[in-house]
């Protein structure tokens, strides 16, 4: 099951009524409709009620439909189906969610218009550490192909994971870690498959073997892609040079197992290489005059006396050489004494590093040393209340060393303390959560060292009005602490086209959210439908100060924001066999003194059909992206397009009994050329031209 959520705001020029307006419209009518009718269809409600996934990230073990905001949820053929080589492209399909869309090789989500530290990404509840979140052009370490759920959640919920999480928390689970025995001794999985657009080659493997109170999990994964093409008519060629990815995974863990819980501990390994698209040297020697550019010729003089050591047109795109190394603790006791229902530990070391190099030679290099550990306890109910407290410490060591270490190393130090609280009463659930964080984050070669503490609180109900519709609401007060980054970046960084300089005196983001979401869960006829807005004072973003040439002087500024959006999603069921979706989101973000926030996605608005039949599944989806023409200073208007997308599968058994699936699924196949509005590089790097995946998957 789907869910819309609102893609951050860009305005649709399409003919008036905008299609974003008729859907949103659509949306609501049927919804009401719907709702007016509830009582003669609740009979049904059962038998065609849609089955519900348990969202692990929530702290309590609900459903979906029983968040007090939308919860996206990606699991079994649907997940299988989505995965690209990225996390931010397997999630951009998601109503509410684009990508940062750096070429092939990174991408982050990009939730309700927010992205980099908004967005938190966990490893089964624990952080996840990586540099993705300095720069879009760093990759996520995970692969979606070992992914065995993703699941995106905001509001309450969110906040346990952290304050600054004011976009959401995307949280992968896998198997790297077993929880239990397999019943037959061992289980596993194995994939293949192979995409057109890049020639991509992947493979996976799980395997799961216990006996006794023991168990032993090894997976491992290889990718291999080449350049990838791009739609019809770009002018610079058919592919984007540089947009290679290759890479490699593997992880093995070992469980102990008992009656009431487990604790394991698994080493992972993570390779990548992959090239920077868009990358210029022109650049070099670049400096800053107060709130100026310099580069020669933007001020009427020729380059400095270094420029003639990189006087070449075109030169080897640079490429990123990453090893990322995480052991994992993780375990579960249930029922240890009264009153405590579990109690649950995430702990993990990673050593992360990746090296650019540029002409055979590493230019910079990138290290981040971490280490974090959570306990959280649910207790049982206390006067009717349900819920979680716990307590999360991180320590990260960052350093950049080489020509583009345009942030000095830092260390950064943060505790946190946090409670999640339901209570039930008749048709209703409330919700509510408090966290309070201290941050220490010191500049290790200046001696400059700040500190930040924020206190986050979030209250929601959810109100079965009827059997199959629930009305939710949620209000969320949060406080995000900023970023190393932020406060001492210096220096050019060229894989983004920019000068960046970082502000020492940066204060706490304050924001306050508004939710309010209408769905209908059962019965032939199913939609979400949510609005919601963010009203953030201090708001922290990259405020372009001058332009050369595609070079941008970027300094981390402060001003009060505002994000509103509205997201949505209506299924019909067509007999036994068919149904018909209508989709669209779109999110406006705004300065409250004036202006635009650089890169928020287009709005966008879809229609996906779907079947089903014996072993088959297929599903023919249309959308729809608007043009953005809501920009901020120094920034381009992008063009809308459309994308036609199939997929098909077919699920059966082999005379042995083990269960094996094929799929094929096409993106782009009228093969438009789009842009990504909310790349730093959407120019050097469009989207995919037409792909077409095959793959096969057995598990055993």
């Amino acid at each position: 099951m789907h869910r819309i959520q609102s893609l951050r705001g860009e305005s649709f020029t399409f003919a008036r009524p905008t299609p974003v307006a008729i859907a949103c419209a659509t949306l609501a009518a049927w919804a009401f409709s719907g709702l007016a009718s509830a009582q003669s269809v609740a009979p049904a409600v059962a038998e065609n009620a849609l089955s519900e996934v348990t969202v692990s990230a929530g702290g309590l073990g609900q459903s979906g439909s029983e968040m007090t905001t939308p919860a996206s949820v990606l699991e079994g053929q649907e997940l299988v189906l989505r995965r690209e080589a990225t996390l931010g492209e397997t999630l951009s399909g998601e109503p509410g969610i684009q990508s940062s869309h750096f070429g092939a090789g990174a991408s982050r989500p990009i939730i309700r218009g927010m992205d980099g530290p908004r967005v938190k990404i966990l490893s089964d509840g624990a952080e996840l550490h990586d540099a993705s979140s300095i720069s879009p052009d760093h990759a996520v370490a995970m692969e979606p192909m070992l992914a065995t759920q993703i699941e995106v959640l905001r509001g309450p919920s969110a906040l346990i994971h952290g304050g600054g999480a004011m976009g959401g928390v995307v949280n992968i689970l896998d198997n790297k870690i077993p929880t239990k025995i397999p019943e037959k001794g061992y289980e596993g999985s194995a994939e293949v498959r192979y995409g057109s657009g890049a020639k991509e080659k992947a493979g996976a493997f799980s395997l799961t073997g216990g006996a006794g109170q023991v168990a032993v999990h090894v997976e491992g994964l290889k990718r291999d892609a080449d350049d990838y093409r791009v739609g019809s008519g770009w002018a610079d060629g058919k592919r984007v040079g540089g947009s290679f990815s290759r890479g490699d995974s593997g992880s093995l863990g070992l469980s102990w197992i008992g009656t009431q819980g487990y604790l394991g501990a698994a080493y992972t390994r993570q390779a990548a290489r992959y090239g920077l698209p868009g990358h210029s040297h022109d650049f070099e020697g670049c400096h800053t005059h107060g709130d100026h550019l310099h580069c020669g010729s933007h001020d009427g003089h020729d380059h400095d006396e270094h420029d003639h050591d990189h006087d070449h047109a075109e030169s080897e795109v640079p490429v990123v050489d990453m090893v990322s190394e995480r052991v994992d603790l993780r375990g579960e006791l249930r029922q240890p004494f009264a009153g405590v229902a579990a109690v649950r530990l995430r702990a993990g070391v990673t050593d992360y590093r990746h090296d650019e190099i540029e002409e055979g030679a590493i230019a910079t290099t990138f290290t981040n040393k971490a280490h974090d550990a959570r306990v959280e306890v649910e207790h049982l109910p206390i006067g009717g209340l349900r819920g979680v407290v716990g307590m999360q410490t991180t320590n990260r060591k960052f350093s950049a060393i080489g020509e583009e270490a345009y942030v000095q190393p830092t260390e950064t130090r943060r505790n946190s303390l946090f409670i999640l609280e339901e209570y039930r009463w008749q048709d209703w659930r409330f919700e509510g959560a408090l966290r309070h964080e201290r941050q220490t984050a010191e500049a290790l070669t200046s001696g400059l060292e700040r500190k930040h503490s924020g206190t986050s609180a979030s209250l929601g109900a959810v109100w079965q009005l009827v059997p199959g519709y629930q009305l939710a609401t949620s209000f969320t007060h949060s406080s995000r602490l900023p970023t190393v980054e932020e406060l001492y970046a210096q220096g050019l960084h060229m894989a983004t086209s920019t000068y960046e300089r970082g502000n020492a005196d940066l204060q706490r983001e304050k924001s306050k959210a508004w939710d309010l979401s209408l769905r209908k869960t059962a019965g032939p006829t199913t939609f979400s439908v949510s609005a919601f807005q963010h009203r953030v004072n201090n708001y922290i973003y990259g405020r372009t100060l001058d332009e050369h040439d595609g070079l941008q002087l970027l300094q981390y500024s402060q001003a009060d924001a505002r994000f509103t959006g509205l997201e949505g999603q209506v299924r019909q069921r067509l007999g036994s066999h068919w149904g018909v979706t209508l989709f669209g989101d779109t999110v406006r973000a705004r300065l409250d003194a004036g202006g635009t926030l650089p890169r928020i996605p287009s709005a966008r608005v879809g229609l996906r059909v779907d079947a089903r039949w014996n072993g088959w599944q297929g599903m023919a989806e249309w959308v729809q992206v608007g043009k953005q023409n809501r920009v901020a200073e120094f920034e381009s208007t992008t063009d809308g397009y459309g994308m036609l997308n199939l997929s098909a599968s077919y699920q059966m058994r082999t005379a042995g009994g083990t269960p094996w699936q094929i799929y094929v699924k096409g993106r782009n196949l009228t093969d438009r050329l789009g842009y990504a509005h909310t790349s730093f590089i959407k120019s050097a790097a469009p989207l995919m031209g037409r792909n077409i995946t095959v793959g096969v998957k057995m598990d055993f």
